[in-house]
């Protein structure tokens, strides 16, 4: 089972996540599309998913289709200055939006927290 999926088209910040999660023993799979983050969880429904509200690939539907897929947890991260992004995904269901500093901050903890989940 996939324990994290992550809507992440930032190749730098996927190899963050991708090595903080190896350091932790998290499965991470990474998808560049809404249409492939549907496709995984119908494969197999994941612990969370992490959204990056600045991909190209139109993250708040991916967020509207996680939440219309069940009760999945969503984060996403975004530019401090990015007030009424924020408040579009929240509306379209992410659970937490935080800054990417605060994110990138957190990782290793909200990582650890779907391991938990498992």
């Amino acid at each position: 089972m996939a324990q994290v999926l992550a809507l992440i088209d930032d190749i730098f910040f996927q190899s963050k996540l991708t090595e903080t999660a190896r350091h932790l023993g998290v499965e991470v799979r990474t998808c560049a599309s809404p249409d492939a983050l549907d496709a995984a969880i119908a494969q197999s429904p994941p612990n969370l998913v992490i959204v990056d509200l600045n991909a190209h690939a139109d993250p708040l539907d991916a967020i509207e289709r996680v939440r219309l897929s069940g009760e999945i947890p969503v984060i996403g991260f975004l530019s401090h200055l990015q007030t009424d992004l924020a408040e579009r995904a929240r509306a379209a269901g992410c659970r937490e939006v935080m800054p990417r500093s605060k994110f990138t901050q957190n990782l290793a903890t909200i990582l650890a927290r779907a391991k938990s989940e498992s």
